[in-house]
C-alpha cells in the first residue's frame, strides 16, 4: 500500500496552506498557540471564513453544500490547520448532527436546519451523557412524553460542551420503557430557548465552565422535531457517534503538541544544559514520538482503506486509544518540562490581552490548563475501555 501522497494531494496541501498564510487572522493563530481562551465570537468568526471559501462542511457531500472531499483530503486539511494554529470546526452540528439530518432526517429539516448550520444562524450541542448514563448510555433517563403535537421533556443532561453557547440541542431521551432500553430511545431537536431549560456551568479541574448541565423541566418540543421514527433514535445515536470518533486520534494535534514539548524542552535549563539535554528526558521524548509516527502511519493505512471503499473496524477504536493516550503523554511531558511553574493556574491568563502577570514560563498555563483538560480524551467518543471491549468482540470474536 503507498502511504505517499499523490501529486493531486500534494497540490491540495499547497492549497490549504496557501489558504491559511492569506485567511487565516494572525490574532486567532497566536490565541490557539499561546493557549488562550477562545471565545463564541472567535469560533464564529473562523467558521464563517471557511463557509465563504466553502471549506466548513468537510465531512458534508458536495449536494449539501460541502466540501465533498474524500478522506486523504479530509486529513490533508486536519493536518494543514492545527499545525498553522487554525481554531478548531466546532463539531456538534457539523461533523455530528448534521450527517445524522442527511441520512435520517426528513425533507423539511434538512431544508431548514442544514443551511442553518453552515451559515451560523445555529450552533448546536450535545445531550447524550446523563448522571449514570455515559459509557452506559443505553440508561439514560430523560423522558419524552407525547401529548398531542408535542413532547414534554425532563430530565437531565451533563458534561454538554460548550452548551452556554449553544441556541439548539439534539438529545436522546426515552419515549418508550418497553422492551430493551436501547428500543425505547428517540432523538429530538430542541430549541435552548424553549421555557423549562436551565443551563449550569460545570467548572472543571483546569478552571474552565467548558461543560455544563442541562435541565429540561416541562419542556414542550414539536413533535416535527423528532429526527427519524419514534423509539429508532438508539441506531442514529450509533451513526452519529462513528461521525465523532471520525479522526478522533488527533494526529494533528499530537504533532502541534510534540513541537510544543521539544520546544519548551530546549529552553528550559536544569543543571545548566537544557532540559532536552537530559537523557531520561529526552528517552521520554523519543518514546512519544515513535508511538506518534506509529500511530500516524496507521492512521494514513486506515484512510487509504476507507479512500478504497473499505470501512474501518476495530481499528478506528485502536486509533482512538493510542491516540489519546499519545496525547496525554505529551501533555504530561510538557507540563514536566516547565517544572514547578505548571504548579499554579491564573484562569485570567488565558483571556486574551490579560494583564495578569504570568506565573513562570509564558509557556506553563497553556501546559497547565491543557494536561487538566485532556485528561476528559480517554472518555469523551467512548471510552477507552468501551473501546477496548469494541477491540475484543471484533478481532477475537468473543
Amino acid at each position: 500500500m503507498d502511504l505517499n501522497y499523490t501529486d493531486d494531494q500534494k497540490a491540495f496541501r499547497d492549497e490549504v496552506r496557501a489558504f491559511l498564510a492569506d485567511h487565516l487572522p494572525q490574532r486567532l493563530s497566536d490565541k490557539v498557540k499561546g493557549g488562550k481562551r477562545l471565545t463564541k465570537a472567535d469560533y464564529e468568526e473562523w467558521h464563517a471564513i471557511l463557509n465563504a471559501k466553502g471549506w466548513l462542511g468537510v465531512t458534508w457531500p458536495k449536494e449539501h453544500d460541502g466540501t465533498g472531499w474524500d478522506a486523504v483530503e479530509r486529513h490533508i486539511f486536519e493536518e494543514e490547520t492545527t499545525a498553522a494554529g487554525a481554531p478548531r470546526i466546532v463539531p456538534f452540528g457539523l461533523n455530528m448532527l448534521g450527517p445524522v439530518l442527511m441520512k435520517f432526517g426528513s425533507d423539511a429539516q434538512k431544508d431548514h436546519y442544514l443551511p442553518r448550520i453552515l451559515n451560523g444562524d445555529d450552533w448546536w450541542c450535545q445531550g447524550y451523557s446523563e448522571p449514570g448514563a455515559g459509557s452506559d448510555l443505553a440508561s439514560l433517563r430523560c423522558e419524552a412524553v407525547r401529548d398531542g403535537e408535542h413532547y414534554i421533556v425532563n430530565g437531565q443532561k451533563t458534561w454538554t460542551t460548550l452548551g452556554q453557547y449553544a441556541n439548539k440541542i439534539f438529545c436522546l431521551v426515552r419515549t418508550s420503557k418497553e422492551g430493551k432500553p436501547q428500543q425505547g430511545i428517540s432523538f429530538l431537536l430542541i430549541d435552548m430557548d424553549s421555557p423549562g431549560i436551565e443551563v449550569r456551568p460545570i467548572v472543571l479541574i483546569d478552571g474552565e465552565a467548558e461543560v455544563n448541565e442541562v435541565w429540561f423541566k416541562d419542556v414542550r418540543v414539536p413533535v416535527e422535531n423528532l429526527v427519524g421514527e419514534e423509539n429508532a433514535g438508539w441506531t442514529y445515536a450509533k451513526y452519529l457517534l462513528t461521525h465523532e470518533r471520525t479522526n478522533i486520534a488527533g494526529v494533528g494535534f499530537a504533532r502541534a503538541g510534540l513541537s510544543a514539548l521539544k520546544r519548551i524542552a530546549g529552553e528550559q535549563m536544569q543543571g545548566g544544559q537544557p532540559l532536552i539535554a537530559n537523557p531520561f528526558f529526552a528517552a521520554k521524548v523519543a518514546q512519544v514520538e515513535i508511538d506518534l509516527m506509529a500511530m500516524a502511519t496507521t492512521n494514513l493505512r486506515t484512510i487509504a482503506a476507507a479512500a478504497a471503499g473499505q470501512a474501518p473496524g476495530a481499528e478506528s477504536s485502536m486509533l482512538k486509544i493510542k491516540g489519546t493516550v499519545i496525547r496525554q503523554e505529551i501533555n504530561a511531558l510538557t507540563r514536566q518540562a516547565v517544572g514547578p511553574y505548571a504548579a499554579p493556574f491564573v484562569s485570567e491568563i488565558l483571556d486574551e490581552g490579560s494583564n495578569a502577570e504570568p506565573v513562570g514560563p509564558e509557556a506553563a498555563m497553556p501546559a497547565t490548563q491543557a494536561y487538566f483538560n485532556n485528561r476528559k480524551l480517554s472518555i469523551y467518543g467512548g471510552s477507552n475501555e468501551v473501546q477496548r471491549q469494541i477491540i475484543s468482540k471484533a478481532i477475537l470474536e468473543l
